[in-house]
């Protein structure tokens, strides 16, 4: 019997970040699920006045095992209609599309559309968001032209569920939670992760990691960090990620604070090889979110058994249960300083550590391989 073939139109390599990651990680799970398996990329992912950060593309090692092909021109129609065409022709059983601001609604919209014309393919939709972080007046309209374009959509909380079962532009939707982002290598021990940071072994570390922008609200964490509780710990936070907004309201906030001692800024994009020292220096990873959807960066918490400390808000809170891995609190920073008081006083590390390696085996790739067919059908 021939194999089934699955081709995934988006974000891969040479580009980088959380998106390339996910796609190339799901690519690999099809493939131990016996499919045949394509990635189409960009050509163009972003015109540059849209890309907040100093580069689009990676700096690492293509990915071995995987066959990736750039294609998509996000700015040009007459590309889409192309790039439609031969997917219509290449016949693939699924094709798999990564869906996270509007901006590309139009150029996969087009692309899906063609591709289904075929009779025989079938398109899905992983939804980040629907609406995004930050909105525009344009966003519900290019969100609709996308959804009426697939045949099924997985979202990965329970809030964008919401969201799109609101448009009642499709019928196939499912919540299957973000799996474990395991692709960023083993873990290694503290004191190797310190050595390779050049942090000080005698001090405690939370992180702060990803791309830096205001509804991360990195801002209430220094508000917390000023708490003098915290300030009288041995306790330092490194800040592990790229400015996609101006980064001096932060640097501010840091000297009125009186923070300079207790923060190890890394401003910059980390690479994939560098990963795994930033969360296994740490002792605790918070996500102060202002507003959120579902966030990966809590599944490389997971895959390195790292607790955490999410807000209140989107579907985080489905994901960390409080007093179990981790901690929930309002948006407050008095709130966010109190759990981080609790975490380092009262020893609350290896409890949480232990009932993560419980709470991780909820969150297989093999699982959002089984959502995707499932909306296929």
């Amino acid at each position: 019997m021939d194999k089934k073939k699955m081709i995934l139109v988006g974000t891969a390599y040479p580009y980088r970040g959380g998106l390339a990651v996910y796609n190339e990680r799901l690519a690999r799970s099809f493939q131990e699920e016996g499919y045949e398996v394509e990635i189409w990329t960009f050509t163009v992912q972003y015109p540059n006045f849209l890309f907040p950060g100093k580069t689009q593309f990676s700096t690492e090692p293509a990915p071995e095992g995987l066959v990736i092909k750039r294609e998509l021109n996000s700015m040009n129609p007459f590309n889409w209609l192309k790039v439609g065409r031969k997917l219509r022709k290449a016949q693939a059983d699924i094709v798999v599309m990564k869906f996270w601001i509007p901006y590309m609604a139009p150029s996969l919209g087009v692309v899906a559309r063609m591709a289904r014309k075929n009779k025989k393919t079938r398109v899905v939709s992983i939804i980040d968001n629907i609406i995004p972080h930050e909105k525009g007046v344009a966003d519900k309209p290019l969100a609709s032209f996308f959804l009426k374009s697939v045949d099924g959509c997985v979202t990965m909380s329970k809030s964008v569920l919401g969201d799109v079962e609101q448009f009642n532009a499709v019928k196939n939707v499912v919540f299957c939670p973000h799996p474990l982002y395991d692709n960023f290598g083993e873990k290694v021990s503290r004191e190797e992760a310190l050595r390779f940071l050049h942090l000080d072994p005698d001090m405690r570390y939370m992180l702060f990691f990803g791309i830096i922008r205001d509804y991360k609200g990195l801002d209430l964490l220094l508000q917390a960090m000023g708490d003098e509780r915290i300030k009288q710990m041995n306790v330092k936070l490194i800040i592990a990620g790229e400015f996609y907004n101006n980064g001096e309201q932060y640097h501010e906030l840091e000297k009125s604070l009186g923070l300079e001692n207790q923060l190890v800024w890394h401003s910059e994009f980390v690479p994939d090889s560098e990963v795994k020292y930033c969360f296994n220096a740490c002792d605790i990873v918070v996500q102060p979110y202002k507003s959120a959807t579902q966030s990966g960066v809590t599944q490389i918490a997971y895959h390195f058994e790292k607790p955490m400390l999410v807000t209140d808000v989107g579907g985080l809170k489905e994901i960390v249960p409080d007093g179990v891995v981790g901690y929930v609190t309002a948006v407050d920073p008095a709130q966010i300083a109190d759990a981080l008081v609790d975490f380092f006083a009262n020893g609350r590390k290896e409890a949480f550590e232990r009932n993560i390696q419980v709470e991780k085996q909820k969150y297989s790739w093999g699982r959002m391989v089984d959502a995707l067919v499932s909306v296929s059908k």
